[in-house]
């Protein structure tokens, strides 16, 4: 039967369908100490069914489930007509896999195994979006950074900013997860739309020159880098 621990005071209201109890108790646990409401399906059938049956802020679904599979979840319910972000979690990594997970309605893709954090980052930046969408957010903020999304300028303090495209592309998705760890993977598939790890430098190159732009002539830096986890911008006081 489904666990139902979900509090309509909570940050993000998460519907979990996955069979393996392990998983879900791990998930569920930390997504509670986050302060989010889980409701947990451990079946496909179930599953269909509650993500039919009241609103979430997000679905993470597990892509092999016994009954409906979890693409056959995702499939149902944007034939519903229902727009919920969906993070699908599978062991399946291939390029195809992913492929046909998001072809099938899913927004994002997350292979087993995986990091908490980075799981939560993700629902995180699914529930941005979403939002975005919905209320037609064109500004980003973080301290005195602030960044203009529909005329492309970027300005720190008032001061404004000149950035390449590229560099544009990366501190967009730098503050969309401001304040959380972003690894180099995500910032390969996200912002170089890289599969893989070319083996270069080309992170590290464009980190430092968006620090040049954005920090170097200020007092508090932004733009932080975390040893062996990935970088951060934040504003630290």
């Amino acid at each position: 039967m489904p666990m139902m621990i979900i509090d309509r005071g909570c940050k993000m209201r998460v519907l979990l369908i996955e069979d393996d109890a392990d998983t879900a108790a791990y998930l569920t646990k930390g997504l509670g100490e986050c302060g989010h409401g889980v409701n947990h399906a451990d079946d496909g059938n179930n599953g269909l069914f509650m993500a039919l049956d009241q609103p979430y802020d997000v679905l993470v679904v597990d892509r092999m489930l016994p009954g409906l599979d979890g693409l056959g979840i995702v499939r149902a319910v944007r034939a519903a007509g229902n727009s919920t972000p969906v993070l699908i979690l599978s062991a399946l990594g291939d390029v195809d896999a992913r492929v046909e997970g998001l072809r099938a309605g899913g927004d994002d893709y997350l292979t087993k195994p995986f990091a908490f954090s980075e799981l939560l980052a993700r629902l995180e930046v699914l529930i941005r979006r979403n939002t975005t969408a919905n209320d037609q957010l064109t500004k980003l903020k973080v301290g005195d950074l602030e960044m203009d999304l529909l005329s492309r300028r970027v300005k720190r303090n008032g001061v404004e900013v000149d950035l390449q495209p590229r560099e544009f592309r990366l501190l967009e998705f730098l503050m969309r997860y401001s304040g959380q760890v972003v690894t180099r993977t995500m910032l390969l598939e996200s912002v170089w739309d890289y599969n893989f790890d070319p083996q270069t430098n080309v992170i590290d190159v464009h980190i430092s020159r968006l620090r040049s732009k954005i920090d170097k002539h200020f007092d508090n830096p932004l733009l932080h880098t975390i040893r062996g986890a990935g970088y951060v911008l934040r504003e630290d006081h």
